[in-house]
């Protein structure tokens, strides 16, 4: 779909603004990365890691709140 010339140099309010704020602080967007990289990017597990883990787990109760007694 082609917009209009009358249209073409339009940016909304929103897009000017994240420019705006990109240009008044130019770390932002490599502190974003590294905020994901430290919350997000993980290294792989290998399948031994992965297996332990599994094997590790305890069966929760169906209803957690209610005691066997």
């Amino acid at each position: 779909m082609k917009f209009s010339k009358q249209f073409s140099l339009y940016e909304s309010e929103a897009t000017n603004f994240i420019k705006n704020l990109k240009q008044a602080n130019p770390k932002l967007e490599q502190s974003q990365r590294d905020g994901r990289a430290l919350l997000w990017d993980k290294a792989p597990l290998d399948l031994d890691t992965q297996q332990r883990n599994l094997e590790s787990r305890v069966a929760q109760q169906p209803y957690v709140y209610q005691n066997k007694g």
